[in-house]
C-alpha cells in the first residue's frame, strides 16, 4: 500500500492559520484529509506539521499526527521534496517502507478521491514514472501574454505572435497545486518533479485554484460553492 503525506506548517503569513480556516464549513484541511480517506488508495493518511491546533484539527478529522516537523523544515523557505523526504525517512526509521508517497496540500478542497485514485495509476504506468501530478490548462494563450513596463506601458513577451490566431498556438499546461504521486525513492534522491519521468493528471480549470492571497481564499469560496450547486452535487 501507499501513504499520503499532508504538508501543514503553522505559519502562513498572506492568510493566517489558513490550513485550518474556516472554508465551506470545515476546517481547510480537512477536505484532502476526507478526500484521501475517502480514495482507498493510503495505508495511512498522515499531516507533517510544526503546529499543535493543527496537528489536533487533523486528528479530529481522521488524520494521524506521528511526529513533528522539525523547525529547520517550518520556515518561509523549506520546498515540498524536504518536507516529504522527512516524513519518508521517519516511516523508515519505524520499520515501514511505502514504494508509492502522496504528497496532498492542505489547501486542496477541489480535490476528489477519484483523482487521487487517477494519480496513482498514472505512477503505476511505467518503469521510467517518478512522478504524477495533477495539472490544468491556461485560460489563455501564454504566448499572447504581456508585461508592464517601467514606463506603464505594456509589451508582450513575445511579439511575434501578435498576429497568430490562438487556435494555432499550442496550448499550455500549469501544475494544480494539489497533489503529487511519488516513489519514495524519488523523493528521498530530491528528484525534481517536472520533467519528463512525470505523468499529468489533467483537471478541470473550475476545479483548480492557488489559495494564497485573500482574494484567492474568495474566489476559491466562490467556485466552490458554484460547483457544489451543481445537479449532479458536485461531479464532473
Amino acid at each position: 500500500m501507499s501513504v499520503c503525506l499532508i504538508p501543514a506548517r503553522g505559519g502562513s503569513k498572506r492568510i493566517p492559520r489558513k490550513n485550518i480556516r474556516a472554508f465551506a464549513g470545515k476546517p481547510m484541511i480537512a477536505w484532502s484529509i476526507e478526500a484521501a480517506l475517502a480514495s482507498g488508495c493510503f495505508a495511512r493518511v498522515l499531516v507533517s506539521t510544526d503546529d499543535d491546533e493543527i496537528a489536533a484539527v487533523a486528528q479530529a478529522h481522521g488524520a494521524e499526527v506521528p511526529f513533528f516537523r522539525p523547525a529547520i523544515l517550518s520556515d518561509d523557505h523549506t520546498g515540498t521534496i524536504p518536507v516529504i523526504a522527512h516524513a519518508i525517512d521517519w516511516l523508515r526509521e519505524q520499520g515501514e517502507a511505502h514504494e508509492a508517497v502522496c504528497c496532498l496540500y492542505a489547501t486542496a478542497p477541489f480535490v476528489q478521491p477519484e483523482d487521487l485514485r487517477a494519480g496513482y495509476q498514472a505512477l503505476q504506468s511505467g518503469q521510467e514514472v517518478d512522478y504524477a501530478f495533477s495539472v490544468t490548462s491556461y485560460a489563455f494563450p501564454i504566448q499572447r501574454a504581456l508585461r508592464l513596463t517601467p514606463q506603464g506601458r505594456v509589451a508582450m513577451f513575445q511579439p511575434q505572435h501578435f498576429h497568430t490566431r490562438s487556435q494555432d498556438l499550442e496550448e499550455a499546461w500549469h501544475d494544480a497545486g494539489q497533489f503529487y504521486w511519488g516513489r519514495a525513492a524519488a523523493w528521498s534522491a530530491g528528484t525534481p518533479i517536472f520533467s519528463e519521468r512525470a505523468v499529468p493528471v489533467v483537471l478541470p480549470r473550475h476545479r483548480v485554484q492557488d489559495i494564497d492571497t485573500p482574494e484567492d481564499w474568495q474566489r476559491a469560496e466562490w467556485l466552490f460553492r458554484a460547483w457544489q450547486a451543481q445537479p449532479q452535487g458536485g461531479t464532473e
